[in-house]
């Protein structure tokens, strides 16, 4: 399998899926657009190995709903992703068993390496 979840006005995630020079041969879901499912996410997280690996501090509802005073546990997160799509770090790429969760560069590099081989 081979997915992106990402945000078509995103100009981070455009960016990323151009200069990886990704093709048609993977499925593009706008999580704006096509919100993600629950298994979807639930999928996600047994791959990356929790949801908090998943949740996204940058989104400005993150500063707006005082989250950052919170204690969010597993379950906190996975209903505020579910609920609001900008809590999802994106963006996320999978290629068949391997997930690549947000734009830090160290994640861009090791997708690239995937990429390349």
């Amino acid at each position: 399998m081979k997915k992106i979840y990402y945000l078509s006005t995103c100009s981070t995630c455009n960016r990323i899926i151009k200069d990886l020079g990704l093709d048609d041969s993977f499925e593009y879901q706008d999580i704006k657009t096509n919100k993600i499912t629950e298994a979807q996410l639930e999928q996600m997280a047994k791959m990356s190995g929790t949801y908090e690996s998943l949740f996204s501090r940058r989104a400005m509802k993150y500063k707006a709903l005082g989250l950052a005073n919170k204690n969010l546990s597993e379950t906190d997160i996975k209903k505020l992703i579910l609920e609001e799509y900008t809590f999802l770090k994106r963006p996320v790429i999978i290629i068949n068993e391997a997930i690549f969760v947000g734009n830090a560069k160290k994640t861009i590099e090791a997708l690239q390496l995937i990429i390349d081989n």
